[in-house]
């Protein structure tokens, strides 16, 4: 007979999102893949995890130095043509050919590739989870397409952040605030999803501010703008931002002018 404890233990447990992880090896990088499964990990269970390229090609060398230690699958695609993507069209396949197993509730795509956006709209349809990882070239379609959309270049590691922060001005230094970045803050949309999860008198738990932001920007990410969580970003921006503790929730409303 097993353990009450073990028994409790079980009983409490959430289940897991089972995931297909998917990767255009042609519109991504290896650098990332290490964070980029560490990030899948906080919403699901990486169930299958494939990566389609010609890996005859020297520019796939980098991911040749990973694939083992992550435990990808390789499906090689040789290019037989110039300009065909053929690399796409067998990731869709085997994308729709594991849809169509009932066994996942959601799927990772990993790519910058607005080609996928159809394939996006497709699981959805569905009513499974999409989520994207691409760069921020990725074109709005796809991302807009996805529930959540993650931009890559947060999730590089910490040294190869460090040298790009060197030679490009950040979004958001110690010197800077979010509300002056607007140009790259998307200061309206925040405040009406916000305006969308408040109540009478405009205050909003952060758990439910978080979900209408999501839903009306897939690719909004608080470490996008210098922050690791949504609740920091909105206890530093004070000109943006009024925050209220109650019972060890955070509560939030847009500062009255």
């Amino acid at each position: 007979m097993a353990s009450p404890r073990i028994v409790a233990k079980i009983e409490s447990e959430e289940p897991t999102m089972r995931l297909a992880v998917l990767i255009d090896a042609d519109n991504a990088q290896a650098a990332v893949i290490e964070n980029l499964l560490a990030e899948v990990a906080l919403y699901g269970e990486a169930t299958v995890k494939r990566i389609y390229g010609d890996f005859t090609s020297p520019t796939s060398a980098s991911w040749k130095r990973v694939l083992q230690k992550f435990a990808i699958k390789p499906v090689q695609q040789f290019a037989y043509t110039t300009g065909k993507n053929a690399t796409d069209s067998t990731l869709i396949i085997d994308a729709m050919d594991l849809l169509y197993t009932r066994k996942f509730d959601g799927f990772c795509l990993v790519t910058s590739d607005s080609d996928f956006t159809g394939l996006a709209m497709r699981i959805r349809e569905e009513g499974l989870t999409v989520y994207g990882f691409g760069e921020k070239k990725t074109p709005e379609a796809f991302k807009s397409s996805c529930h959540k959309f993650f931009f890559t270049e947060v999730l590089r590691p910490e040294k190869d952040q460090a040298i790009e922060s060197a030679s490009i001005a950040l979004p958001v230094s110690a010197s800077k605030t979010i509300s002056e970045e607007a140009i790259s803050f998307p200061k309206k949309l925040v405040l009406a999803a916000l305006e969308q999860a408040g109540d009478d008198s405009g205050w909003s738990q952060l758990g439910t501010f978080g979900s209408y932001l999501t839903k009306l920007l897939p690719e909004f990410d608080p470490r996008n703008y210098g922050y690791k969580k949504l609740s920091t970003l909105v206890k530093s921006e004070s000109t943006l931002f009024e925050t209220e503790e109650r019972s060890n929730q955070l509560y939030v409303r847009a500062k009255k002018f």
